[in-house]
């Protein structure tokens, strides 16, 4: 969702294409298989080179970026129960299994968060803004702007209306 608001923002962002809309995600990843590489990759001169643009990184990841860059971090945090759920789904759907249990699974990304909001408030080359899925899909407005606060130049009404909230699929029970 977020790449979608900056690109609709007026951003350009950095895919490859590689992975199409599908169920899981109809409107697209907007991925680059080169950040699957960033922790075991030695050139990363392709980042220098996407200055400007946007590129999605897990947060697991955020740690193997260069640290000699700045980056402008959005971190769109989803609620662990439904992050599972949409995850067992589309392995469901895919016909594979992970055979971790969901309480084990839950402390691994607890503990994964707590240290990327620690590397994102220490590290001097990250600025950054932290928002809650189900609060962006609810008033897509105040997510375009506090994204455009980070971000400048940004067009917040276009970003707003691309927000759709059809696409909550797996929620959390109240």
């Amino acid at each position: 969702m977020a790449m979608k608001m900056l690109e609709a923002g007026g951003m350009e962002v950095v895919t490859d294409g590689e992975r199409e809309a599908d169920e899981d995600n109809p409107r697209g990843y907007y991925e680059d298989e080169r950040v699957k590489d960033l922790a075991k990759a030695t050139d990363k001169s392709w980042l220098r080179a996407s200055r400007g643009r946007a590129v999605k990184i897990i947060s697991f990841l955020l740690k193997d970026l260069p640290a000699n860059l700045n980056y402008q971090v959005i971190l769109m945090r989803r609620d662990l129960t439904e992050v599972l759920a949409s995850q067992r789904k589309m392995l469901d759907r895919r016909g594979e299994t992970d055979d971790t249990p969901d309480e084990r699974m839950m402390e691994l990304w607890q503990d994964q968060m707590w240290r990327v909001n620690y590397l994102l408030k220490k590290a001097p080359q990250f600025e950054w803004v932290e928002l809650e899925y189900g609060e962006a899909l609810r008033d897509p407005a105040a997510a375009a702007t506090r994204i455009a606060g980070l971000v400048e130049g940004l067009d917040e009404r276009a970003m707003a209306e691309v927000v759709d909230p059809a696409l909550y699929r797996n929620r959390a029970e109240p």
